[in-house]
């Protein structure tokens, strides 16, 4: 039971995690800069309060879920 549960929470970590690497801009601007740009000139020059920010958090976060689901998943099966 708990086995399917953390394998659940992995699979749906996992993908979370691609799509918002995904998102984020890197030198030459991605997806994130293509679909948000009028959005980055809406919140100025403050860095903590861009989009890029707020997904570089959401990533750390994610990632630490990830990586507690790995370890989990490795001690349950």
């Amino acid at each position: 039971m708990w086995s399917t549960i953390f394998t659940i929470a992995h699979i749906v970590m996992s993908i979370v995690l691609i799509l918002i690497v995904l998102l984020q801009s890197g030198k030459s601007f991605g997806l994130s800069g293509s679909i948000a740009g009028g959005a980055e000139t809406f919140f100025g020059k403050n860095r903590g309060r861009t989009i890029d920010a707020m997904l570089e958090r959401l990533t750390t976060v994610v990632a630490i879920l990830f990586i507690v689901t790995s370890i989990v998943l490795a001690f349950v099966k």
